[in-house]
């Protein structure tokens, strides 16, 4: 079991880079066309191949083969039926949540320390004290590894929506990009839902304007200010000569 998660592990941080390489092509496939004169061929034909291809599809983007060598290991050690049953307990422990956020954590600064260098040692707050997490410092946090690219997939699902041929069908659209929708919304709201008091309204009134008048400026460290976080950021990735 403990060899299959660290393949798994080794496995997952391409992840991300496919669904960029996916959603860019089938981008590039409506606005260019293509993809409206396959389905067109597709329908003239009565060729329905293509619809349960994407059905077969989602049964791998919905992560069930992933999780299928933990419930294999489960299932030997202790019996399928109480692998099953812990298997419903992650389920309804988020566990899917934070196993998605975990993942653009790892694919961006794996990214970044192979295009700029600069691996070190990341703390990963291994605490025993649940602490409100303020606004600005998941967004100091999260930003650019989780927020950002959140935000640029939903804008490409959201341009196929419109341009793309497959949207007409409510099904194939369904099972095309269940799975993407889901890790965008996992990106953009996890912090907040695993946040101590993070929906409390007086809460949010505080870190909204704690957010809005923590700026910084020169000499600030970086765990106090988003600014002095971005440059520190920057300094990882060198301008180009």
């Amino acid at each position: 079991m403990h060899i299959l998660s660290c393949s798994c592990l080794n496995v997952v941080q391409m992840v991300v880079i496919i669904v960029y390489v996916f959603l860019y092509g089938r981008l590039y496939l409506a606005l260019s066309g293509l993809e409206f004169a396959i389905m067109k061929q597709a329908r003239m034909r009565g060729n329905r191949a293509l619809q349960a291809a994407m059905g077969s599809q989602s049964i791998v983007q919905l992560g069930l083969l992933m999780a299928l060598p933990m419930f294999m290991g489960i299932g030997l050690e202790r019996g399928f039926r109480s692998a099953l049953g812990d298997f419903i307990i992650m389920q309804l422990q988020l566990c899917s949540v934070f196993f998605t956020f975990y993942l653009g954590t790892k694919s961006h600064y794996f990214g970044r320390t192979i295009l700029h260098g600069g691996a070190k040692y990341r703390a990963t707050g291994r605490g025993f004290v649940v602490r409100h997490v303020r606004f600005a410092e998941n967004y100091r946090m999260y930003s650019r590894s989780h927020f950002v690219k959140g935000l640029e997939l939903m804008l490409l699902l959201v341009v196929y929506q419109l341009y793309g041929d497959v949207a007409t069908d409510s099904t194939a659209y369904i099972l095309l990009t269940s799975s993407m929708w889901f890790l965008v919304i996992t990106w953009l709201f996890a912090p907040f839902l695993f946040n101590p008091s993070g929906f409390e309204w007086q809460k949010i009134v505080d870190d909204w304007t704690k957010w809005i008048s923590s700026r910084g400026g020169i000499g600030v460290p970086a765990n106090k200010a988003w600014e002095s976080r971005w440059e520190e950021e920057q300094q990882a990735a060198p301008l180009p000569l």
